[in-house]
Protein backbone atom coordinates (compact mmCIF):
# COMPACT_ATOMS: atom_id res chain seq x y z
CA UNK A 1 0.00 0.00 0.00
CA UNK A 2 1.28 3.46 -0.91
CA UNK A 3 0.93 6.32 1.60
CA UNK A 4 1.42 10.08 1.62
CA UNK A 5 1.17 12.53 4.53
CA UNK A 6 0.30 16.18 4.00
CA UNK A 7 -0.61 18.74 6.64
CA UNK A 8 -1.66 22.33 7.13
CA UNK A 9 -0.75 24.07 10.37
CA UNK A 10 -0.50 27.58 11.74
CA UNK A 11 0.77 26.57 15.18
CA UNK A 12 2.91 23.48 14.52
CA UNK A 13 0.49 21.17 16.35
CA UNK A 14 -0.65 19.29 13.26
CA UNK A 15 2.91 19.04 11.97
CA UNK A 16 3.92 17.10 15.10
CA UNK A 17 1.07 14.63 14.55
CA UNK A 18 1.93 14.35 10.84
CA UNK A 19 5.57 13.55 11.60
CA UNK A 20 4.58 10.85 14.12
CA UNK A 21 2.31 9.22 11.54
CA UNK A 22 4.76 9.58 8.66
CA UNK A 23 7.50 7.87 10.66
CA UNK A 24 5.31 4.77 11.07
CA UNK A 25 4.22 4.89 7.42
CA UNK A 26 7.84 5.25 6.21
CA UNK A 27 7.12 8.43 4.27
CA UNK A 28 7.93 12.11 4.77
CA UNK A 29 5.37 14.47 6.30
CA UNK A 30 5.08 17.42 3.94
CA UNK A 31 3.05 20.63 3.99
CA UNK A 32 0.09 20.88 1.62
CA UNK A 33 2.17 23.20 -0.55
CA UNK A 34 3.78 19.97 -1.82
CA UNK A 35 1.43 18.41 -4.39
CA UNK A 36 0.60 14.73 -4.72
CA UNK A 37 2.24 13.69 -8.01
CA UNK A 38 2.37 9.94 -7.43
CA UNK A 39 -0.22 7.23 -6.96
CA UNK A 40 -1.20 6.85 -3.28
CA UNK A 41 -3.74 4.50 -1.80
CA UNK A 42 -4.16 6.60 1.34
CA UNK A 43 -3.46 10.29 1.76
CA UNK A 44 -3.23 11.23 5.43
CA UNK A 45 -4.39 14.85 5.53
CA UNK A 46 -3.76 16.88 8.68
CA UNK A 47 -5.73 20.03 9.36
CA UNK A 48 -7.62 21.94 12.04
CA UNK A 49 -10.31 24.52 12.55
CA UNK A 50 -9.51 28.16 11.97
CA UNK A 51 -12.42 30.54 12.51
CA UNK A 52 -14.81 27.56 12.76
CA UNK A 53 -13.90 26.09 9.37
CA UNK A 54 -11.02 24.40 7.60
CA UNK A 55 -8.65 26.89 6.01
CA UNK A 56 -9.11 27.92 2.38
CA UNK A 57 -5.66 26.50 1.63
CA UNK A 58 -6.87 23.05 2.73
CA UNK A 59 -9.97 23.39 0.55
CA UNK A 60 -7.82 24.44 -2.41
CA UNK A 61 -5.41 21.55 -1.82
CA UNK A 62 -8.24 19.02 -1.81
CA UNK A 63 -9.71 20.58 -4.97
CA UNK A 64 -6.29 20.28 -6.65
CA UNK A 65 -6.00 16.54 -6.00
CA UNK A 66 -6.18 14.19 -8.96
CA UNK A 67 -8.83 11.60 -8.14
CA UNK A 68 -6.92 9.14 -10.34
CA UNK A 69 -3.88 9.43 -8.05
CA UNK A 70 -5.49 9.43 -4.60
CA UNK A 71 -7.45 6.40 -3.39
CA UNK A 72 -8.82 7.76 -0.11
CA UNK A 73 -8.18 10.60 2.31
CA UNK A 74 -7.55 9.77 5.96
CA UNK A 75 -8.37 12.80 8.10
CA UNK A 76 -6.36 13.78 11.19
CA UNK A 77 -5.74 16.82 13.31
CA UNK A 78 -6.09 18.64 16.59
CA UNK A 79 -8.18 21.53 17.83
CA UNK A 80 -8.55 23.44 21.08
CA UNK A 81 -12.23 24.24 20.97
CA UNK A 82 -13.96 22.13 18.35
CA UNK A 83 -13.84 18.46 17.57
CA UNK A 84 -13.21 16.71 14.29
CA UNK A 85 -12.90 18.43 10.91
CA UNK A 86 -14.03 15.19 9.23
CA UNK A 87 -17.37 16.53 7.90
CA UNK A 88 -15.74 19.69 6.50
CA UNK A 89 -12.96 17.72 4.79
CA UNK A 90 -15.43 15.13 3.49
CA UNK A 91 -17.56 17.87 1.91
CA UNK A 92 -14.50 19.08 -0.01
CA UNK A 93 -13.40 15.53 -0.88
CA UNK A 94 -16.89 14.76 -2.21
CA UNK A 95 -16.63 17.80 -4.52
CA UNK A 96 -13.25 16.48 -5.76
CA UNK A 97 -14.61 12.95 -6.24
CA UNK A 98 -12.26 11.42 -3.67
CA UNK A 99 -13.43 8.97 -1.02
CA UNK A 100 -12.79 9.44 2.68
CA UNK A 101 -11.65 6.69 5.02
CA UNK A 102 -14.35 6.27 7.67
CA UNK A 103 -12.01 6.52 10.68
CA UNK A 104 -9.78 9.42 11.68
CA UNK A 105 -7.39 10.61 14.36
CA UNK A 106 -8.21 13.68 16.42
CA UNK A 107 -6.85 15.06 19.68
CA UNK A 108 -6.84 18.30 21.64
CA UNK A 109 -4.50 21.04 20.49
CA UNK A 110 -3.16 24.05 22.34
CA UNK A 111 -4.47 27.46 21.37
CA UNK A 112 -3.90 30.63 23.41
CA UNK A 113 -3.21 28.67 26.58
CA UNK A 114 -6.15 26.30 26.26
CA UNK A 115 -5.00 22.64 26.45
CA UNK A 116 -1.44 23.78 27.16
CA UNK A 117 1.20 21.49 25.69
CA UNK A 118 -1.19 19.54 23.47
CA UNK A 119 -0.70 17.63 21.35
CA UNK A 120 1.74 16.11 23.80
CA UNK A 121 3.97 13.05 23.62
CA UNK A 122 1.05 10.75 24.44
CA UNK A 123 -1.02 12.31 21.64
CA UNK A 124 1.83 11.79 19.16
CA UNK A 125 2.17 8.17 20.29
CA UNK A 126 -1.58 7.70 19.80
CA UNK A 127 -1.30 9.23 16.30
CA UNK A 128 1.53 6.81 15.49
CA UNK A 129 -0.54 3.88 16.77
CA UNK A 130 -3.45 4.99 14.59
CA UNK A 131 -1.14 5.06 11.55
CA UNK A 132 0.31 1.67 12.50
CA UNK A 133 -3.13 0.07 12.02
CA UNK A 134 -2.77 0.75 8.30
CA UNK A 135 0.56 -1.04 7.90
CA UNK A 136 -0.03 -4.19 9.94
Amino acid sequence: MEFAVRYYTKTGNTKRLAEAMADVLSVEALPISEPINEQVDLLFLGNSYYAFNIDKEVKDFIASLDKNLVGKIVNFGSAAMLNSTYKKVKAEADKAGIAMYDKEFHCKGEFKGIHKGRPNEDDCKAAAEFARTFVE
